[in-house]
């Protein structure tokens, strides 16, 4: 039998932009639109700053985060 693990759910919107959040427990991974972090976000100021609310809730290394977002250009 599965196991049930917590699935968070998240929507953020800004005029035409649009970004969908997933958070499970998981290894600190980050994707977004299929990307890992790195490959989507090319400095290091801009990982950061992505992740800082995980961070700051020492959550950075218990997390697996997809993001999808839409519309408002890449940065």
């Amino acid at each position: 039998m599965a196991t049930a693990t917590q699935v968070y759910l998240g929507t953020g919107r800004r005029k035409t932009a649009i970004a969908r959040v997933r958070m499970t427990e998981g290894s600190g991974k980050v994707t977004v639109n299929g990307k890992d972090i790195d490959g989507y976000f090319p400095t290091e100021l801009l990982q950061v700053s992505a992740m800082t609310p995980a961070i700051k809730a020492e959550l950075k290394e218990k997390i697996y985060v997809v993001a999808k977002p839409q519309g408002g250009g890449l940065l």
